[in-house]
């Protein structure tokens, strides 16, 4: 790595290999190459004067890139794309002089960001969906243990720990179906000229509308996509992006959500994210454990919500059939959104394959507010067994109001049901007052929703990506 100039935290701390590869220059050009010889193709098999012998060197030298031509010959045109057409040519000289033919530079440029897209919106749908299945089994394991559940971050009326991942769980379902959504709806820009109305190629073809009819099918055939979009400027319209990005920026809401409920959880020191022996929490107290995964998922969660401004400004400020205010803009805000959403997968994965859950703090919290949760069944038993409703239940509110006070005022237990018990307006002891004491009588329906929401819901999906399931995921630092 060089000490010299800045380099992005994204490629060097955060994002996976992977996913840095999609947008590397090498896939780029070696899409560009796959687009021309698409577009060569295509050309041919529509009647245009290009051989089989000039399609098959150009796919002879489809990935041995000569980039040391393409960056000579660019310091000399400025220009990129015809900078790679020229080094294309070199490496074919019989093929030369069919290379781009009746294309814009928008038909390799936007043709590869729809690609490159797709591509990393697969990878991240793999990981997510590694992440949904963690979270699963998470979920199963304790849908029964009962947890203090809090409204307003207040003492509330119980759940489950598992019950309580189901709503992380069910927030990334949803982003699953957005992205399956999007990605199922992506198009390719096609070839359609210098302002969308493919007039080159009306003229390459002699004024055969059926034949230029025929080559945005062709072509998005040939890189595996299921149709172009059908009408454009020279650009693919710039909404495309913002579809894109809001689906990355879904998924880090979630995260988000998720990592700050682990950080509360590890404050209470309930539940807890994985800590390595090694690890270090603070330079000055050696004794902490910050919840340093939770808080960099958080950290670039925000990157990547933010990040989704960008192609939402870029595509409404496009003028007519194009300008150029969008590609600086794209360069960064595309491929970094996915690296941090790829880091941000690979951090939640880290994090729910390790969370340690810690019973007998839960159960200690929880108990210390159960008996105010259950004065509404001690109120019910109490009436059952002659009591008047009305008179109990001052009694109740009054003994509650100095139960409280002696738990804030003066740091001590909750003795509640000590008062109660000692309360001759209530038929019930200290013995039958513990019976009443059981967390599992106060979760409702947690377990079984649980148990509902995971086999009706979750398992299908799981079912039908069994194949990207079982990846681990690359944490750095």
């Amino acid at each position: 790595m060089s000490k010299d100039r800045y380099v992005s935290p994204l490629s060097e701390r955060y994002a996976g290999r992977q996913m840095q590869y999609i947008f590397s220059p090498d896939m780029k050009f070696r899409t560009w190459r796959r687009l021309w010889i698409a577009l060569a193709e295509t050309e041919m098999e529509l009647g245009l004067a290009i051989t089989p012998e000039q399609i098959e060197e150009l796919k002879a030298h489809a990935e041995d890139i000569n980039y040391e031509v393409a960056e000579a010959r660019e310091k000399e045109v400025r220009h990129d794309v015809m900078s790679h057409v020229y080094a294309y040519g070199v490496q074919c000289p019989k093929a030369k002089g069919i290379i781009h033919l009746g294309a814009t530079s928008c038909y390799v440029g936007d043709n590869t960001d729809i690609i490159l897209m797709a591509e990393a919106l697969k990878l991240v749908r793999s990981k997510l969906v590694g992440v949904i299945s963690a979270l699963s089994g998470f979920a199963d394991q304790h849908k029964a243990l009962p947890t203090l559940a809090f409204t307003h971050f207040q003492p509330a009326q119980p759940t489950t720990v598992g019950k309580r991942a189901t709503l992380w769980l069910q927030d990334f379902v949803m982003d699953l179906e957005d992205l399956e959504y999007v990605l199922g709806s992506l198009k390719l820009l096609g070839s359609k000229g210098t302002t969308g109305t493919q007039a080159s190629f009306l003229e390459l073809f002699d004024q055969d509308q059926e034949k230029v009819d025929q080559i945005d099918p062709k072509i998005a055939e040939k890189m595996g996509f299921s149709a172009c979009y059908a009408v454009s400027g020279q650009t693919y319209s710039r909404k495309v992006d913002t579809r894109v990005l809001n689906v990355l920026a879904g998924i880090a809401a979630t995260a988000h959500k998720m990592s700050n409920d682990i950080r509360l959880l590890a404050h209470l020191k309930e539940v807890e994210e994985p800590f390595e022996k090694s690890q270090i929490g603070s330079s000055a107290m050696a004794y902490k454990r910050n919840p340093m995964r939770s808080e960099r998922i958080a950290s670039l969660a925000r990157y990547v919500m933010i990040d989704a401004l960008n192609p939402a400004i870029t595509s409404a400020v496009q003028w007519f059939e194009r300008t150029l205010d969008d590609s600086a803009n794209k360069r960064l805000s595309v491929p970094e959104g996915f690296l941090a959403i790829d880091g941000i997968l690979d951090l939640c994965l880290n994090v729910v394959d390790g969370l340690v859950v810690y019973p007998k703090v839960i159960e200690k919290h929880l108990m210390a507010e159960l008996p105010f949760m259950a004065t509404e069944n001690i109120l019910m038993d109490s009436v059952k067994a002659g009591g008047d409703r009305q008179e109990l239940h001052e009694r109740i509110r009054t003994l509650s109001m100095e139960a409280g006070r002696r738990v804030k005022e003066e740091g001590l237990d909750n003795d509640l049901l000590s008062r109660i018990a000692a309360d001759p307006s209530f038929p019930m002891g200290e013995e039958e007052l513990a019976d009443a004491m059981d967390p599992s009588r106060y979760v409702g329906r947690a377990r079984e929703q649980t148990e509902c929401f995971l086999k009706e819901v979750v398992a299908p999906i799981l079912a039908s990506h069994a194949d990207m399931i079982g990846a681990g995921s690359e944490i750095r630092v």
